[in-house]
Formats: C-alpha cells, structure tokens, sequence
C-alpha cells in the first residue's frame, strides 16, 4: 500500500507519519491500514476522543514495532507487559484509557477481519475507583466576584462618555453560561446565534453536548442580562448560521468572523481568574462543577441535576458534587492545638 494513498485519506483527521498509520500496520498490507484509518474516521465523531485513541494507539504499536512484533503476532501476553509498563509511568485512569482504545481498535480490526482474534480482550486494567472528580471548582462568592471583576465598559473621563467593552462583555457572558447551564466549554464554543432564542416568554440555550446529544434549557436571569449586553455590543441579532462567541482582533475589542477556541477559552480563564484575584488553578471545567455544587446547595435534586448537565447517569453527576469539601474542611478545624 502506498503512502499516497494513506495520506490523501481524512488526513485532516488523522496527522503524523503515513496520515498516522503505524508501520507495525502499514506492514500487514492495505487492508490492515484502510481499516486502520476507518476506526478513528468512521468509528469515533468526537475529535477529542479521536486524538486520544489514536495517540494511545501509535504508542503501542510504536512499542511493537520496537520488539519487532509484526500484526498477526501480538498476543495478550505483549499486551499485558505493555499496560504493565504503563503502570509504572501513567496515572490508573490514563492505563485504563490507553488499554480501553486498544481494545477497542482490535475489536474493529477482528470484525474487518484483519486479525482473527482481540489480543486485549483478555488483559486487565489496573483498579480504579473514582467517589469525588478532581475538577477545581469555585465557591459561589467566588464565581460572583470573577464575574463581577471583569470589565464590561469604558469611561471618558473627559467627556464621560460611557464605551461597552465587547471582549469582557463577551468573556462574561460565556463563563455565566457555563456556570448557569453546567454546558461544557465545547458544548458553549460551538454555539451559533441561532442556540440563544426566545421561546415561552423567555430566553433559552440550545447545546449540542458530547454524542451529538441537543440539550436545551431555560436560561437564569442573571444570563439573560449578561447575554443580552454582549449580543447587542457584538451586533450578533438576526445573524444565524454564525458562531455566537467569537475571537477578537488583538486589543481592538473588534471581534472576528470566528468562533473562540476551548485552549483560547482556556487562556482566557486563567486571565480573568489572575485579574480577580482568584489562587485557585481553574480550567473550562471549573464552572460546571461550580454550578452543579451551587445548584445542590441550595436545594437541588441529584436527578434534576443530571438532567441539567445531560449526564446519562447520576453518578456521574454526583462527581461534580463538591459539597463535601467544605464539610472536610470543617472537621479539620477542630483539631485545636
């Protein structure tokens, strides 16, 4: 099988090497590689997910070929010392991670019907119990004062004229979403104009979560303020079919045609949270967390919750629940010494 032919397929999905084709595969023939290529193309929608598999993956075919084991040969024991040896290097999640996209991948290579059996079917992954997530999360004065932090208008002091500042407009009003609708920061960044409109006398969100899932839901009021002054600073009303949160043009507070990036979000968080004061090493992921524990606090049902963030299970839900970490914290105030 020719490179050519490797590279010129979904090569803007799979990158490095031959279109990403491990030579450990690409030495089994065509087949071996177009289905290959197929597994992370046709199989696996979400691009991270994609990346994370095929990374996992190379790794371990890179391993093989090293060893000089070719395709047909690689059995559960090679597997097994491989996640052996990851063990040693990575955290029990990743092992797991990287031993889940392998099998997987054989899975798809035996139904093609490239190897006759799965080498990872039999092999354990290390033990991994997960009771509380590790994402950052803020307390609600905390998420009150970076939302308040941030700024949204600028004064002439001379004429006092009063100038609205997109870019914070726009910075607030994609963390509130965040934080008001437990959304993923992918789920936000993939929002066109169209995903905020009015229905019932009110305003609602429209998010297309992981899976291709379409979550909609009644926006807080406090959202709806914050929307509303950045999409009329923006002059983003009537403009459908385009992205809703946008880059700008350096400090021009002009914005683009396109749509903000997770790592831009990202960097912008960590901005925003150092403006604010705020010590606490926060991500994208921080506010789902934090809307998800403020929400419980004050109330709320597990299970309305899991509906909120559109979590196929409450237990899942249950991880983003940080209303324990205060009560620890509690405790550990009583030592008096």
């Amino acid at each position: 099988m020719g490179r050519e032919l490797i590279s010129k397929r979904d090569g803007e999905l799979i990158t490095g090497g031959a279109a990403g084709v491990p030579a450990v595969v690409l030495a089994a023939g065509e087949k071996a590689g177009l289905r290959f290529l197929e597994f992370f193309t046709a199989n696996i929608r979400n691009a991270n997910t994609r990346r994370a598999y095929h990374r996992a993956c190379s790794d371990f075919f890179r391993w093989c070929g090293f060893r000089g084991l070719p395709l047909e040969r690689i059995g559960p024991v090679h597997v097994a010392a491989y996640i052996e040896k990851l063990g040693k290097e990575l955290s029990r999640p990743t092992v797991k991670q990287q031993l889940a996209a392998i099998r997987m991948l054989f899975d798809w290579l035996v139904t093609g019907q490239v190897v006759p059996v799965n080498p990872a079917h039999s092999v354990r992954g290390p033990r991994h119990s997960v009771k509380k997530g590790k994402t950052p999360v803020l307390t609600a004065d905390e998420a009150r004062v970076l939302l308040d932090s941030i700024a949204v208008e600028r004064e002439d002091k001379n004429s006092g004229t009063v100038t609205p500042l997109v870019v914070g407009l726009r910075d607030r009003a994609l963390i509130a979403l965040m934080v008001y609708t437990f959304a993923r920061v992918g789920a936000a960044t993939g929002m066109n104009v169209e995903d905020w409109y009015f229905q019932g006398r009110r305003w609602w969100v429209r998010l297309h979560e992981k899976g291709g899932k379409r979550h909609e839901m009644p926006a807080h009021h406090n959202l709806e303020e914050y929307m509303a002054a950045y999409i009329e600073a923006a002059g983003l009303a009537g403009k459908k079919g385009t992205p809703l949160f946008r880059t700008a043009k350096g400090k021009t507070q002009r914005l683009t045609e396109r749509g903000i990036t997770q790592p831009e979000v990202y960097l912008m968080i960590r901005r925003r949270a150092g403006g604010a004061g705020i010590k606490t090493l926060i991500g994208c992921h921080t506010f789902r967390a934090t809307g998800i524990t403020a929400y419980l606090k004050n109330g709320g049902k597990l299970e309305v919750a899991q509906q909120m963030a559109a979590h196929e299970s409450a237990r899942t839900t249950g991880l983003y629940d940080r209303r324990g970490d205060e009560i620890s914290l509690d405790e550990v105030e009583r030592i008096l010494i």
